[in-house]
Parts: structure tokens; sequence; C-alpha cells
């Protein structure tokens, strides 16, 4: 037998035979052997080397199989108040661990996303008591980019559930804001999205338990059923019944298949006939519609509710409501709101409210304007004025023709382009020559949107000419400031003066919010981590489009063979 340790096999066998038999075969070498039979001091030394060499052989096999059980458990993922802390690191191994997991991708310093945060947490909580299946996650996305880009992630906060592990296909969950409706948004999707309604008191039952309710009646079989299945899901701040009952039917005087909305507080039902249910997302624009009031005045409490309505024109009333000619503006707008309503949100804005500061920035709207009205495009953040300064019926009505149809001018201000604009180390834009600047296609640009009146952005100028005298001479870098009071430009930002973004070369359509600190080395740090993202990009591009040639090149000379 060879020298060293014995294969783990041998060592196991070994360790296994009887001491008896290790014996017998000592005392039948002993026996047996010329010579020996004197030796009985040699035969005891013998039985216990193997004796030894068993026990030995036994312990070393246990060890081995030992170290081949044990295994390295992964630290649990971070969590802060029911919430998984997810990052890129850890996103993979949380969608495995979780059958359903509902993901906020948010952004630390927006005002929507702190909002959101207690309840997103209460509910998380609640749904780790009630289910094992089902977590909630969060994640950072200054901090996480990569995650951020992966998902394509626009707005904040934006909210995904993800099942199976499955990171290819979340579902959106849009609208939700408090913490029972994320409760019921997540049970819909697990079971039934509506309550079915099988008699007549259980119906009357229903209709005045809450708020709001929302009824669907579908004979079987019925062809829209499922979008009003489907719309409970996206709709969870109010619950849905359904009802098939002829006897039902008769009670409410129904004959047809339609949903209607009731709201306790309205003596009048609105109602939706089947064919104005083109698909779920028409059901949903029309049911939040009806769900709202014909004019809904804007809010801190209403502006959520407000971008909830999948309708994508706003147009807005900007007036006194303590005016004395307040009742007749408000009554002829009302009656342009139900002759349009399901085509253009009606929204009120009172400007003896400061706490709508904001929103009188945006649209730019000062004392003197008032009354006013604009109609705003959510899609291409385009405004539209009313040509006319009196606010009556016919002039309304025929403002909103104008613009469904088509016709209506785009609102287009800007100041005249300064001469020696482009003389400074910051350059000086206007609605005029923004697009032009912002957009260029060999140039990173950067720019401060300010307000000339705000104290923070007169602080700010001293380190913005700074910055622009940091880099004057870089034939590709752009630092450049714009009144926003004074110029219309094409980017939706509701953002408090001042702030800043980053145009980078090569795009015309392509910005990026800047949310770092206020400061020199900041703002420098953050342009050149920019700059060199984007230049990275642009090689990977280059690289893939000349791998593609490459190839092309390739398929070309194999036809010419071919043909050949």
């Amino acid at each position: 037998m060879r020298r060293g340790k014995l294969p783990l096999v041998e060592q196991i066998r070994w360790s296994l035979v009887p001491l008896e038999v290790l014996e017998n075969a000592a005392v039948f070498l002993f026996i047996f052997t010329p010579g020996n039979r004197k030796h009985i001091i040699g035969m005891k030394l013998f039985l216990l080397l193997c004796f030894s060499f068993s026990f030995s052989l036994a312990k070393d096999a246990q060890a081995d199989k030992g170290s081949k059980v044990k295994k390295h458990k992964p630290p649990k993922i971070k969590e802060e108040n029911d919430v998984l802390v997810l990052t890129g690191s850890n996103f993979a191994r949380a969608l495995k661990e979780n059958k359903y997991l509902l993901v906020k991708f948010y952004l630390a310093l927006s005002g929507p996303s702190q909002t959101v945060k207690e309840e997103f947490s209460v509910a998380a909580g609640k749904i780790k008591k009630d289910s094992s299946e089902i977590r909630f996650g969060q994640v950072e996305v200054t901090q996480e980019k990569e995650l951020r880009k992966e998902f394509q992630i626009k707005e904040f906060p934006t909210i995904k559930l993800f099942v199976d592990g499955n990171r290819k296909n979340p579902t959106e969950c849009k609208g939700v804001r408090t913490a029972s409706a994320f409760v019921t948004w997540l049970n819909r999707r697990m079971g039934p999205s509506s309550l079915y309604i099988n008699s007549t008191d259980q119906y009357d039952s229903f209709v005045h338990s809450g708020e709001v309710t929302v009824v669907g009646f579908f004979k079987e079989p019925a062809s829209k059923k499922e979008y009003f299945n489907e719309a409970a899901k996206d709709i969870p701040d109010f619950p849905f019944g359904l009802v098939s009952n002829d006897e039902i039917f008769s009670h409410v005087g129904i004959t047809t298949n339609m949903v209607a909305v009731y709201k306790k507080d309205k003596p009048t039902n609105y109602l939706i006939p089947e064919e104005e249910i083109e698909s779920k997302l028409d059901l949903v624009r029309l049911i939040r519609t009806y769900i709202m009031d014909v004019v809904t005045e804007y809010n801190l409490e209403t502006q959520v509710t407000i971008f909830d309505v999948p309708v994508g024109s706003h147009i807005l009333l900007f007036t006194s409501k303590t005016s004395q000619s307040f009742g007749t503006i408000y009554e002829n707008f009302e009656s342009a709101a139900l002759e349009f309503r399901g085509k253009l949100v009606f929204i009120l804005v009172d400007t003896d409210e400061p706490r709508n500061g904001r929103i009188f920035e945006y649209f730019r709207i000062t004392e003197v304007d008032t009354p006013a009205v604009r109609i705003l495009n959510l899609t291409s953040d385009v405004q539209y004025r009313m040509p006319a300064d009196e606010v009556n019926f016919e002039n309304l009505r025929r403002f909103c023709r104008s613009y469904l149809d088509g016709k209506a001018k785009p609102k287009r201000d800007s100041e005249e382009i300064p001469k020696d604009w482009d003389k400074n180390p910051v350059k000086l834009l206007v609605g005029k020559n923004f697009n032009h600047v912002a957009f260029n296609k060999t140039t990173h640009t950067f720019i401060m949107f300010y307000a000339p009146w705000s104290q923070e952005c007169k602080g700010l100028f001293p380190i913005w000419e700074e910055l622009g005298r940091t880099y004057q001479n870089h034939k590709n870098v752009t630092i450049a400031k714009i009144d926003c009071t004074a110029n219309d430009i094409q980017l939706m930002v509701l953002d408090r003066y001042p702030y800043f973004r980053y145009f980078p070369a090569g795009s015309d359509t392509k910005s990026i919010r800047y949310t770092g600190e206020r400061t020199l080395s900041a703002f420098i740090e953050y342009l050149e981590n920019e700059m060199k993202s984007t230049n990275t990009e642009k090689l990977d591009k280059e690289s893939s489009g000349t791998r593609k040639t490459e190839n092309e090149e390739k398929d070309g000379e194999k036809i010419t063979k071919e043909e050949l």
C-alpha cells in the first residue's frame, strides 16, 4: 500500500470494520507466520495500531463529511420601517426570495416621494403581518442609477410590482397614494377585483358603503366585463361591485349593460354605456373623471387626484374667488366643463391662495393677467392661451373646440435674443435660442433656471459666474442661464427656483435634473462625471456600430460569393 492519506472511500471502509475482525486477523497472522509465535508483544502492538488507525480514519471521514454540509447564509437585506432597502447588489436576490415584490423608486428630495413615504411603510407593515409571499422594497434612484436606467424611471415616485422574480415585465402601480389603497391594490391582484352582488338588499347596502362606489351591470355573456374587472385593479381607492342578477337590474331600473358611478353627497349618478367602453383605459378615464367634481379646485389635497386622471389635457381658470365677477365667471366655466367632460380636466386656481405660488410661476400668471384661462398639454408640455379677455361661455367653448380640433396656436413667449448673449462666460438664453444651445449636438450644456426676484437665485449668481469662468476655454462645454418667468421652454418643471439641468452632447431630447449641493465644487464634480458618462456611452454605441458594419460587410461578401 502506498504511503500517504487514504482516499475518503477507503477511510470510511476501514472505519466501519469491527474491532473483533481486526483482532482475529491479527491472531491469524500470528499463528500462521513462521518465527512469530513467540512474539506476543508484537501481536498486541499490532492490535493497538489497528485500533488507532481505524479510529483516526473514522474521525477524518466525519470531518470531511461535515465540511460539505455546512453552508454560508447571506446577510439579511436591510429594512427601514418594514420596507426592504434595495440596491443593485441585492435586487436580484430580493426578487428571488419574494414571490410578490412591490418596489418604490423614489427621489429623496422629491415632495411627492416624501408624501408617499409614510403611507407606503404603513402598508408594508400590514402586508408583512398578513402575508409571507408579499414584501415592499424601495430604491433611491440617485444612488442606484443602473436600476433607474433599467426600469426607465422618469417620475417620482414610480411604483412597480414584480411577480415570481420576473424583472422584465413589472406591473406599474399608478395613482395609489394611501396605505389602504396600496393594500387594496395588491389584494385585487391576488384575488377577485370586484364584489359579486347577489341580492337587492346587498346592492342597497353596497352603494351607500363609501363616499364613492362603482357598480358594473353586465348580463352574461358580457364582452366588456373584463374591462371592468381590470379597471377595478387600477382604481383601488373605491369599492367595485359587479351585478348580473336580473332582479337587481329591475330594482335599479337598468335594462342594458353599463357602469354606474355613485357619489354619496351628489344626487346625480353617472352612467357609462357599454358602447363608450372601448378599452380598459377608456373606462378608467371615464370613472376617474366622474369621481372628480365637474370643476376641481387646485390645492395641495387635490393635485394628486388631478394628475391621476388619464386625460392628457388640462384647462385652468386663474381667478380670485373674492372678486365681484367670480360667480358669473365660475358658472360659465362649469357650463363648458359639462360639455367637454372626459376630454379636458377643468381646474380652478384661486389667485388669493398664497400656497399656489408655484403654479403661478410655471404659467407666469400675475394679478394683472387675471382672470386668465390656459390649456396645458401634459404630453408635449405646451401651453395654450385663450385668445380672448372675457371669460364667457362662448369664448370658452370656442377655445376648447379649436384646441381639440388641433387648430389652437400654442403660447410661445420669448424675450429678444441679446446681442451679447454669448460674449460672457455664462451665456444668456431666451425662448428663441434655448433649443439651439441646450440641444447642441457637439456641446455639453449646463443651465441654471432662475426667477429674477428670487433672493436664493441672486445668491447663487456669483457661484454660477465662477463656474462659467472655469469652463470658458472648453469648446465642448457651455454654462448658461435663463429667466423662466419671461421665456417659454419645452420642459415640464414645477420645481422651486432656482433649478438646474444638464443637457448632454449628441441628444436633441435628453435632459438630466441636477439635485446635488449648490456649491462650485459640487457643480464641477457633477459636470465632469456626466461628461465622462456621456462619452463612455458614445464610445459603446460607436463600437457597436462598427461591429454591425463589419458583420454587414461579411454578409455582403457571402451573398456575392453565392451569386457567383
